[in-house]
């Protein structure tokens, strides 16, 4: 599959959309913003409660927030989604005019509409004298005559709220009767005049509201008036997502605290996570949002980091053995042997795994003496030896070339055997693997771990060319075994006779690690 073009995408361009952008722009990533121009605050002509930015029009502080996302590299479009598609590694994009986007990551920052009560003259007023916030707009209404259009009884509390901007507020509740009686008492307590007949419609007198009337006939003067629309969320264009929605009200969709939803690849921000929040906790969300989303990206970075360095390694020990006819010497390690032997001592051995077991000469050994052998080795042509090997003297060993790290067969085995299981590269997941390697024993099974415990005096002076070698002991500190669940039979070194490149006599220190599963 092609790379995407993008890093990420942002749909809508309000404030969490702009700042999920700055955060990914500065995270140096390839960043479009897709807005379709309609911000939730668009009917509002001033901002209030966003630390220094108070009394500016919303539009102000979109355009300084566009300025300064393309400042950092982001990339922003007029449009609109239609269909976001999950293509695995990556999403595909669909806008309204045609134009195809792919990426990795995409922040959701636009998708919810305010359905507004249906009073005639209520939409022509909204942002202007028709309000939703006391918090955002009760300060420039301050001592008015305000009225609260309920909406369902969860307008109960906008109306107690309203009343600390003003001691002439007139709560319209029908849609929120029959009041308990100890709400009522508490409205009338703080002198709210109730109102329970249906509203008919806005009174407008020289383009500024002028009052309410209600079904009864009556006209109720007031000066401005809060109501809570409700939200809805507009996402068809993710439907095949699936993505999971939250037990709010609203019905929001459901997010961590990093703004990730269901989806692995898609954050979510502003009031699609928080319908009712204001515009700090949506600059908060998408900042959190972008935050998240490049978090997954440098994740997603890393892993194929490690993948190109395991690919690079696997090809470097396949041209080792292809180089050359033979790389070993054919005969079974005597460390290996000795311990084995030990353990098969008076009966025949059952299911062994061999893990890195090159051209064969242990897989051979040890189902020449009875053992039921798997081995696996990471390089396609040992494996192919190894598996002529055994043809040659009529075994049947099941062989498989494939990378130990992350790749073992599954098992369970009685006997799981590494025998000098290094490389050169200072990366190498010996510890990793050997780790995996105890979730394949049996119960009741051992693991086997046979390495190099020093250099050969022949090797001494370029130890940057050798690997990583550590003691048993030093190892069984790093694999962390539990002991209620392993025995540790072996941990020691052991000398082993060998002979120099130039036929010298050496001895060489071998690390011994055994344990049983209990």
């Amino acid at each position: 599959m092609d790379s995407p073009k993008w890093d990420a995408v942002i749909v809508g361009g309000g404030v969490a959309g702009l700042s999920a952008a700055q955060m990914l722009g500065r995270a140096r990533r390839r960043t479009l913003v897709i807005d379709a121009a309609q911000p939730r605050n668009r009917f509002s002509a001033h901002m209030h409660g966003v630390l220094g930015h108070d009394g500016i029009d919303p539009g102000e502080l979109l355009e300084k927030g566009r300025t300064e996302a393309r400042r950092y590299g982001v990339t922003i479009e007029n449009g609109a989604v239609t269909s976001i598609v999950d293509l695995g590694s990556q999403l595909r994009i669909t806008r309204a005019d045609g134009t195809i986007d792919t990426t990795r990551a995409v922040v959701l920052a636009a998708g919810v509409i305010d359905e507004l009560p249906d009073v005639p003259g209520l939409a022509q007023r909204w942002g202007r004298d028709v309000l939703h916030c006391p918090y955002c707009h009760g300060f420039e209404v301050v001592d008015s005559r305000l009225g609260v259009l309920a909406t369902s009884p969860a307008s109960l509390h906008q109306i107690e709220l309203a009343r600390q901007w003003s001691d002439d507020v007139t709560a319209f509740t029908a849609a929120a009767e029959p009041l308990e009686e100890d709400v009522r008492a508490r409205l009338v307590a703080r002198g709210i005049r109730i109102v329970d007949a249906l509203v008919e419609r806005l009174e407008v007198v020289d383009d500024a509201l002028a009052a309410v009337v209600t079904a009864d006939g009556r006209r109720h003067e007031i000066d401005a008036l809060f109501t809570a629309p409700l939200p809805r969320l507009s996402l068809g264009f993710a439907e095949a997502l699936g993505l999971a929605r939250s037990d709010s009200p609203g019905s929001p969709l459901a997010v961590d605290g990093s703004g990730a939803t269901s989806h692995p690849r898609v954050w979510a921000a502003g009031n699609l996570t928080a319908p009712h929040g204001n515009v700090p906790m949506a600059m908060g969300s998408g900042s959190m949002a972008g935050a998240g989303a490049n978090a997954r990206l440098v994740a997603d970075d890393t892993a194929r980091a490690v993948a190109d360095r395991s690919a690079e390694r696997n090809a470097r020990w396949e041209q080792r053995y292809a180089d050359i006819d033979r790389v070993w010497s054919g005969r079974v390690n005597k460390t290996t042997a000795a311990v084995v032997t030990e353990l098969t001592a008076g009966h025949v051995g059952g299911s062994v795994l061999e893990i890195g077991c090159g051209e064969g000469a242990d897989a051979v050994w040890m189902a020449e003496r009875g053992w039921t052998v798997t081995a696996v080795d990471v390089s396609r042509t040992a494996v192919d030896r190894a598996r002529a090997a055994a043809r040659e003297r009529g075994i049947q060993i099941d062989f498989a070339s494939v990378d130990a790290a992350g790749d073992l067969p599954t098992g369970p085995f009685d006997l799981v055997v590494s025998s000098f299981l290094h490389s050169w590269e200072p990366d190498f997941p010996r510890i990793a693997i050997l780790r995996d390697a105890l979730t394949r024993v049996a119960p009741g099974g051992r693991m086997l771990a046979v390495s190099h415990a020093a250099l050969p005096p022949w090797k001494q002076d370029a130890p940057e060319h050798l690997p990583l070698l550590r003691t048993p002991t030093e190892e069984l500190a790093l694999l962390g075994l539990d002991a209620d669940d392993w025995v540790i039979e072996l941990a020691e070194l052991r000398a082993r006779d060998l002979h120099g490149p130039d036929g010298t006599p050496a001895v060489i220190d071998d690390g011994v690690l055994l344990v049983r599963r209990r």
